[in-house]
């Protein structure tokens, strides 16, 4: 999925928007694969921290919920409906990630039961584990 379609599915809008592409989605396996690419000009560089800018743990929480949400409307049986982000467990934080990193973020739907969700995520850079965390969803009305 391009950024087009991702916009489709998700009520995200720049400078929130914090997937940028789609690489694999496995339905039947219900997982994603997505990328966030960092650049310096990324807004939340500015003041965190000037000298030695830092991708905050809360924003890597929020690219692995948003590659949920995908996945979520996609493989979970909620097409159109917002998958609200409503908690985080066992979540890990392994080594700082900047500009220039380029996040693989993987998704995997662990449980459903009515309109409850959970998933197990993380993110990889350069093939290195730099964090993960077991998240839970609730389905909005339309």
């Amino acid at each position: 999925m391009d950024i087009q379609e991702i916009m489709e599915v998700l009520p995200h809008r720049p400078p929130f928007l914090l997937i940028d592409r789609v690489l694999e989605m496995d339905l039947e396996e219900k997982r994603i694969l997505c990328v966030k690419n960092l650049t310096a000009t990324e807004d939340y560089f500015r003041g965190h921290f000037p000298n030695r800018p830092v991708m905050p743990g809360v924003l890597q929480l929020e690219v692995m919920a948003q590659a949920a949400g995908i996945l979520l409307n996609k493989a979970g049986g909620y097409e159109g409906r917002i998958a609200f982000f409503t908690s985080v467990d066992k979540a890990r934080f392994r080594r700082q990630i900047g500009p220039g990193d380029q996040l693989m973020v993987e998704a995997r739907l662990d449980k459903i039961k009515s309109f409850l969700c959970k998933v197990k995520g993380s993110i990889t850079v350069d093939g290195e584990r730099v964090c993960d965390a077991e998240l839970a969803f609730a389905f909005g009305r339309d």
